[in-house]
């Protein structure tokens, strides 16, 4: 109780106390509390720079009951994902990965011109492209308009809104049921995980399969992954947390896939827990396995993860303030959510960072959150030639390092925060 005083008299006012978004069991324990930061999608003009930036609390805390990994919802879901910045195509890697995604499935169920494929979060058609190829009927459901008017253009049906039990009801009735119903990356970026399930429960057919894919927090655990931590992720997810959810809307996990996209993601795939047509896979007791193991299942395998954070903060500071001691030049590359959290986090402006270059037009020219650093085509980086460069999506590391091979011809060399501070020459 907080203790208050009013016209002279001492009054008790209770203080509220977060709560658990699946189970509403309260939030008791800490993981990581990264401060106040502004949205790490939200990139600026210079117009909008000079009218002030709102930024809000990024603490992660972890539920007692269900263990779900979350952060309190900072603003309204409309202002993070109604205009986005983020466009999948204009990674390679992720677009093979969504290509081979595609033959995998194709096979596996069976699908075809009878078949209905919808994705959840479907962004710029980036996966449901192949689908439309192969001649597999498909729908998006997209809250970003900026972002669906360019799917329309390639040819894939996108549906503009937040998906949840209401929106599933809508295209149910409209006889779009799901026999692949797919979310990459989407399920952490819910706010509210109880009606996004009971969406999903919704529209897939009797015996439809769920293809999430998601980055797994035991691998956030293990390698001090603190910078996929954003205002847009509002949980971080385990096998363990989310079977419980499923289990609440008649769903179930049969099967589990351990992908190396986004640092270590888990593909999980579920279906109607009365459905008898999909066997329980291997993978599936092996991540259960893993994750007992790490205590993921106990308060236990949350602690000490805040000091190995702060590390990372420490050791870039110190690289910085020593290159720039020598009279270096430091740039970033990449304008990747991720890199926004670690800029922030660690204070770090364009005085130790002169710019970032990024391939996407629709960051060019703008500034990033927070650190107010610009954001520049990677032309830049042959007509400055620095003597760093800092890889802030570390999880392209490769695909970065080989389309950038040609700063080693003047001296460059890569560095890499997280897991710790890596320079490769």
């Amino acid at each position: 109780m907080l203790a208050v005083e009013a016209a002279g008299q001492p009054e008790t006012l209770s203080v509220r106390r977060p709560v658990c978004q699946f189970c509403q069991a309260e939030l008791s324990q800490s993981l990581v509390d990264l401060g106040e930061m502004a949205l790490a999608n939200s990139y600026l003009t210079e117009e909008e720079l000079a009218r002030g930036e709102k930024s809000y609390p990024l603490h992660v805390r972890i539920c007692g009951e269900c263990r779900l990994a979350q952060v309190e919802p900072a603003t309204e879901p409309f202002e993070i994902f109604g205009d986005y910045a983020y466009f999948s195509s204009y990674s390679s890697s992720w677009l093979e990965h969504a290509r081979r995604f595609t033959e995998m499935a194709l096979q596996r169920w069976a699908l075809d011109a009878s078949s209905m494929v919808v994705e959840i979060a479907s962004n710029d058609g980036y996966l449901l492209r192949n689908f439309v190829a192969a001649g597999v009927p498909v729908l998006g459901v997209e809250p970003a308009a900026n972002i669906a008017i360019h799917a329309e253009e390639i040819g894939v049906p996108t549906d503009v809104a937040f998906f949840g039990a209401s929106t599933a009801r809508r295209l149910k009735l409209a006889g779009q049921m799901a026999d692949l119903l797919i979310g990459n990356n989407v399920f952490a970026h819910v706010p509210d995980l109880n009606d996004f399930v009971e969406g999903m429960a919704i529209l897939l057919k009797p015996d439809g399969v769920i293809s999430l894919e998601f980055p797994h927090l035991l691998q956030l655990l293990e390698n001090t992954q603190f910078d996929t931590i954003y205002h847009e992720h509002f949980s971080y997810i385990s096998l363990y947390t989310t079977e419980r959810i499923f289990a609440r809307y008649g769903l179930k996990v049969f099967d589990v896939e351990e992908l190396s996209t986004h640092g270590g993601s888990l593909r999980i795939l579920g279906s109607h827990a009365s459905s008898g047509a999909h066997p329980e896979g291997p993978g599936l007791a092996k991540v259960r396995a893993d994750e007992h193991a790490a205590r993921l299942d106990d308060a236990a395998g949350y602690e000490g993860f805040a000091p190995k954070v702060e590390k990372i903060r420490s050791d870039l500071l110190a690289f910085l303030r020593q290159a720039r001691a020598e009279g270096r030049k430091v740039v970033g590359y990449g304008a990747a959510a991720k890199g926004n959290t670690l800029l922030n986090y660690c204070g770090v402006t364009r005085d130790e960072l002169i710019y970032v270059a990024d391939l996407s037009p629709h960051k060019q020219d703008k500034i990033l959150p927070g650190s107010h650093i610009p954001v520049v085509a990677p032309a830049e980086l042959e007509r400055t030639r620095p003597d760093y460069v800092l890889i802030l999506p570390w999880n392209l590391r490769d695909e970065i390092v080989a389309d950038l091979a040609g700063i080693r011809s003047w001296g460059g060399k890569f560095v890499i925060a997280v897991p710790e501070l890596t320079v490769i020459a």
